[in-house]
């Protein structure tokens, strides 16, 4: 007699769910069962989250039905926390445990060394910046014995080395799990299936991202859909996928024979000769070159004695950790800084174009299609055929229909990221640097953004902790590690990881790091501090302490409407970024304060 299937943890019925006017779930049906791993994916402001907090009974459904199996144990990661300000990091996760208590545990050992290793344990919450913080929650979930973990972008805020453990603890942990995440590699590494979010209908596939982008691409085949430029794109990044490591080829459980028919005559992604025949002819044969280039903030070595060269057709990722010197090095290559010692060139007709990880400030009563015509109505995008008006461009960068005609102010983060990339372009650069890119952007348009540089001829620098972007664009990976080089890596992230595991490079940027000096350096007397000087650090020190503070009060007053606007994707999203540029200006206050402690001593 053939045993009976175990029951499904959580079940949904016919369950309905929308905002205002708009519906995001109609009619879903699904299940979860023990020991599935699935991931969901879909376009921003589709609903993946919203069915996540339904899962979780976090929120109520307009209709339908949604049961949880009895004596289920569920933990869930939504995209606020609710930890409290005055704990100290350590008893926010590990409650009232001491330290000989969860040290002798390998896996608290291995959770807080991977997702706290950078945060003091004796921090209050309140003082911690929103990256950290997100860590601080996933930390505390991951210390909880569940049945079914669900998990709103985790590897948000998480560098390449952590999403690399994150995976591999997941896949070992016993339960099933839930995942909303744009990131690809991840998705690949560690699911079983995967639910696709749109139209207000949940589909279901097979297998990790490459499964499903192979079984999407055969749907629409199958079903002689009119959409060719979307298919079209499903094939070209099968093809990639195909094409790319064996490692991750031989994850996916989808068949080989129908992977190879659907792409036999699918070109590489890019025509590297091409583009580096127009990159050059744009360009010239010199984009940047720094010669023995050295730089210091203090104590803290930050380049020493690089030599660095870009060529005009050159597709290169940035690894490192976080605090590691990765922006410092950008900005010394384009010389927003001045380096100590050595020499920058730059070619003459170099034009850049940098992305950076904050949104600008944009003007919120106009609309998308007025904003991007008011800066330009055509523009001649090299290497894309010719001019595109403004109404394409954004038809291109996913906005269609009502879109065009929406306020700015109503855009979420991720189409207000979108938005920024397309008026980048519509300047018309030859360097394009993009420091984490990928944040708030969906998959389906980082496959357009991915798409679009496959034929974009000119300089591209990748910053960014999104593993499966830096490998899909790039096409050398340079690290670095805090020690003063810029190192390449010839076998890119796997290397890199080798590396931090084997111990052969630095898992972390010290705050303060030490220089090593040599034996006539140690005898020579120590230099007389100035009186005045000492003072006027002093003011530094107090100024700059009473700015800090102000910063934390802020973040908890964010922190506070986060909770209060949890229902709220999009204000979430708005919430979110300022956390994020409140993180920065704490990150430059910090570095001042060291500065001005060191002058003051």
């Amino acid at each position: 007699m053939a045993a009976t299937p175990a029951p499904n943890l959580v079940n949904l019925e016919a369950v309905s769910k929308g905002f205002g006017t708009r519906t995001l779930l109609d009619g879903v049906s699904l299940g979860v069962g023990r020991g599935e791993r699935i991931g969901v994916v879909g376009r921003n402001g589709d609903g993946k989250s919203t069915l996540l907090r339904l899962l979780a009974r976090r929120e109520t459904a307009d209709a339908g039905r949604i049961t949880h199996n009895r004596d289920l144990r569920l933990g869930y990661l939504g995209q606020s926390d609710d930890l409290e300000p005055t704990q100290t990091v350590a008893h926010a996760v590990l409650g009232g445990a001491e330290t000989y208590t969860w040290a002798a545990d390998p896996r608290a050992r291995s959770v807080m060394e991977h997702l706290l290793g950078g945060v003091a344990h004796e921090a209050q919450v309140g003082t911690l910046s929103g990256g950290e913080r997100r860590r601080v929650s996933l930390a505390k979930l991951l210390l909880t014995d569940v049945d079914l973990l669900i998990l709103d972008e985790p590897t948000n805020h998480l560098d390449i080395e952590a999403v690399n453990w994150l995976a591999d603890h997941v896949v070992d942990r016993a339960g099933a799990l839930i995942v909303v995440t744009h990131d690809r590699w991840f998705l690949d590494a560690v699911c079983t299936n995967t639910w696709e979010v749109q139209g207000g209908k949940v589909s279901s596939y097979e297998g990790g991202y490459a499964a499903y982008v192979l079984a999407k691409a055969e749907r629409s085949r199958n079903e002689q859909v009119v959409e060719g430029k979307r298919q079209n794109l499903m094939k070209k990044e099968l093809a990639w996928l195909r094409r790319g490591a064996p490692a991750r080829t031989s994850k996916p459980k989808f068949r080989i024979e129908a992977a190879n028919a659907l792409i036999e005559d699918e070109p590489a992604p890019r025509d590297k000769l091409a583009l580096a025949q127009l990159a050059t002819s744009r360009l010239g044969k010199d984009v940047f070159d720094a010669e023995d280039v050295s730089l210091s903030f203090g104590n803290r070595v930050m380049l020493n004695h690089v030599t660095f060269r870009l060529g005009p057709a050159d597709r290169i990722g940035l690894l490192g950790p976080n605090g590691a010197g990765k922006t410092t090095f950008l900005n010394v290559l384009t010389g927003l800084l001045p380096p100590d010692s050595g020499k920058v060139k730059q070619g003459k007709t170099v034009r850049i174009a940098n992305l950076s990880q904050t949104l600008e400030d944009l003007d919120g009563s106009v609309t998308v299609l007025a904003h991007i015509s008011d800066i330009r109505r055509t523009a001649a995008l090299a290497g894309r055929g010719g001019e595109m008006t403004s109404s394409q461009l954004l038809e291109r960068f996913g906005f269609t229909g009502d879109k065009l005609t929406t306020r700015i102010s109503d855009l979420s983060g991720g189409e207000r990221r979108r938005l920024q990339l397309l008026r980048i372009l519509l300047d018309e650069p030859n360097v394009l640097i993009l420091d984490e890119p990928t944040n708030d952007l969906d998959v389906e348009t980082l496959t357009v953004l991915e798409d679009f540089l496959d034929g974009w001829p000119g300089v591209v620098v990748v910053v960014t902790h999104d593993r499966y972007f830096l490998e899909r664009v790039s096409d050398m990976v340079y690290a670095i590690m805090g020690d003063g080089n810029v190192r390449h890596l010839p076998r890119g992230v796997d290397q890199y990881l080798q590396e931090l595991e084997s111990g052969t490079a630095p898992r972390r940027v010290a705050a303060t790091p030490v220089v090593e000096a040599t034996t006539e350096a140690a005898a020579e007397p120590e230099p007389v501090v100035d009186a005045a000087a000492a003072r006027a650090a002093k003011k530094d020190l107090n100024r700059i302490e009473r700015q800090l503070s102000k910063l934390t009060e802020s973040e908890a007053r964010l922190h506070d409407q986060l909770a209060a606007n949890a229902s709220n994707y999009e204000r979430l999203a708005e919430l979110d970024t300022e956390l994020r540029k409140l993180a920065e200006e704490r990150a430059e206050l910090e570095t001042a304060w060291f500065e001005a402690a060191e002058r003051a001593e």
